[in-house]
């Protein structure tokens, strides 16, 4: 997680606010609603993972705090005006709770099963593991949609 999240922090160093609000075309998202979508991501894990709430059991206050970034579609258009300072902020408390309660926890809640989860069985390892899988795939967008930014110059790599 630690590794991913460093990667996706280089991939948006030095973005402005125009470039955070940059939207590629009518289908595409921005770079900064990517990085609330990614906050978003987390806290419902916490949520499902550390208290245990299933989807339908989300407390509407976390919904309504989180509803626009965890929807991509509605994001690219509502998510713009903020710094990049205020994405990393909030990525970064959102981390830090997560990684709070990851110290109180052991082996055997890591490996506990989920047995009403989407896919099948899951214990929160795998669910925790997809949450970095996550970040690695909107990473993948983040650089895509920086490449493609007005007077960007030819990815290095």
């Amino acid at each position: 997680m630690a590794f991913m999240r460093d990667q996706v922090l280089r991939s948006v160093k030095g973005l402005s606010q125009k470039d955070l609000d940059f939207l590629l075309d009518d289908k595409a998202n921005t770079i900064g609603a990517l990085l609330l979508h990614l906050a978003a991501i987390e806290a419902f894990f916490q949520v499902n993972t550390f208290q245990g709430l299933s989807g339908d059991k989300i407390p509407e206050p976390f919904k309504e705090k989180w509803a626009c970034p965890w929807n991509s579609a509605t994001g690219a258009q509502a998510i713009k005006g903020n710094n990049l300072d205020y994405y990393l902020d909030i990525l970064n408390k959102t981390r830090e709770a997560t990684l709070a309660e990851f110290r109180k926890r052991d082996d055997a809640w890591l490996l506990a099963v989920d047995k009403t989860w989407g896919w099948g069985p899951t214990n929160n390892y795998c669910k925790w593991f997809h949450v970095t899988e996550h970040e690695a795939n909107h990473n993948g967008q983040i650089k895509f949609l920086k490449n493609r930014l007005p007077g960007a110059k030819p990815a290095s790599e």
